[in-house]
């Protein structure tokens, strides 16, 4: 008998483009507090993650994102002990995280419960860094949290959502000063920062405000299957280390990752003219 088995997920951007994937099965579709979540297992990039018709992660691509969001930073800093991860509800990160030696504590401050809950059943391999006794999960704002901590941090990385629903007070000057403040005298952030091809407008006010507040800023880009257009930014802002002055290396064994290596660490820097517009 012909399977009739014909349904596809469709995540557009600004309502006129967009990626679709054919659909093998829904395996969970439920509303917490904050945002509808999703997973679905698909023909091309294995089980993905979706918030509010957004894809997070897939099977198939989720090392770029978490590989570059960690470590370009971890391996400029000579000793970043206390590691602060915003958002990150998927744990991708935080097992990027753990493989660097020199990380003592590693706190994850993430709004929504349900997205860590769905994520320790349906994507074990990447979530599993949660039950590392290095790791502490606080359910709480980001932004209440860095405003209201006493805490300081050797890196903080901001693993967010789009700048929508609950995660849309992370891309605010205000929480980027709160960061600031709460980062130690040598202390780095690393933000993702959206798509350079369709978030011109929002790219250019993020690092005005990182300029405004941080001596060292730039940005670096990987290209992401998944996410909007392809090609993704993530924010360097430090207070003391410069991202390729300052590296020496990786720190961590390359062997057991699939995207970064040195090479591509100072690569990811070199931006085409059309982004450096944005950020010069």
């Amino acid at each position: 008998m012909e399977d009739l088995w014909n349904i596809w997920f469709s995540e557009l951007h600004r309502k006129s483009a967009g990626l679709t994937v054919k659909i093998k099965d829904i395996l969970f579709s439920g509303k917490s507090d904050f945002q509808r979540i999703e997973v679905f297992d698909t023909e091309v990039f294995g089980k993905v993650l979706v918030l509010y018709g957004s894809i997070m992660i897939s099977e198939r691509d989720e090392f770029i994102y978490h590989e570059m969001i960690t470590h370009v930073p971890l391996n400029v800093h000579p000793a970043p002990e206390s590691v602060l991860v915003v958002g990150g509800g998927d744990g991708g990160t935080v097992r990027e995280v753990l493989k660097h030696k020199d990380v003592k504590k590693v706190k994850v401050v993430e709004i929504d419960r349900m997205v860590v809950e769905v994520c320790k059943r349906f994507f074990p391999e990447i979530s599993g860094g949660f039950d590392d006794p290095k790791v502490e999960i606080v359910y709480n704002d980001g932004a209440r949290f860095m405003a209201e901590t006493g805490e300081r941090f050797d890196v903080v990385i901001i693993d967010s959502s789009d700048p929508v629903g609950p995660a849309e007070v992370l891309f605010q000057r205000q929480f980027y000063e709160n960061v600031y403040r709460k980062l130690k005298e040598d202390g780095i952030m690393v933000a993702q920062t959206e798509s350079p091809f369709y978030d011109r407008e929002a790219i250019s006010k993020i690092y005005r405000s990182f300029k405004q507040i941080f001596p060292i800023v730039s940005m670096y880009i990987a290209s992401i299957p998944t996410y909007p257009s392809g090609l993704w930014s993530f924010g360097f802002c430090s207070k003391r280390f410069h991202p390729i002055h300052d590296f020496r290396g990786t720190k961590v064994d390359c062997a057991s990752l699939r995207y970064y290596n040195p090479d591509v660490h100072v690569a990811s820097f070199k931006l085409p003219n059309f982004i450096k517009e944005l950020v010069e």
